[in-house]
């Protein structure tokens, strides 16, 4: 089957649109990167952004080798597999390919950053203001592989009618 990676800045709506397309699926699943590392690790967490700053990373580092694992397995299995993660960097993405034996598809969520305020706001817990200034990093990506969608003006059904319209005519 396939993997698919949802991304974009935090609060852009990817754990949503993820679970979504898994769920139109026969045999969909949603693989968050947040959930493999907040809710696995119960001591020594370190969220992204924390100190210190190195543990940080090989954290993310190992989040992104155990969800690859888990999404390697259930595609083998004849599940697809959506990804919700902030890859934002060919380097990022290029780590994924390796990690999986092969590049998965892509999509971009890209709204503009009041809808991103206003969706973050409906949250628990509020972080788009914390990562805004990744979207520098994104718009510097001009080359990324897949779809880079602009989900400003549309709903969350909306959006996944196009991602998944774009998904299906990938094959």
């Amino acid at each position: 089957m396939s993997v698919t990676i949802v991304s974009g800045l935090p609060g852009a709506g990817k754990t949503s649109v993820a679970r979504a397309l898994a769920g139109r699926r026969d045999r969909g699943v949603h693989l968050d990167t947040d959930d493999v590392g907040e809710c696995f690790i119960v001591a020594g967490l370190v969220l992204p952004g924390g100190n210190p700053a190195d543990e940080a990373e090989r954290q993310l580092a190992l989040r992104r080798t155990n969800i690859c694992a888990l999404a390697a397995n259930f595609a083998a299995d004849g599940f697809d597999v959506f990804v919700s993660d902030v890859v934002l960097w060919p380097g990022l993405f290029a780590d994924y390919a390796r990690l999986l034996g092969g590049p998965p598809r892509l999509v971009i969520l890209d709204p503009d950053a009041a809808s991103i305020a206003s969706r973050d706001a409906g949250r628990d817990k509020q972080v788009a203001a914390a990562w805004s200034h990744l979207k520098a990093d994104l718009d510097a990506w001009t080359d990324a592989p897949g779809l880079r969608l602009d989900s400003t003006a549309l709903d969350l059904g909306q959006t996944v009618d196009e991602v998944d319209h774009w998904l299906r005519a990938q094959g």
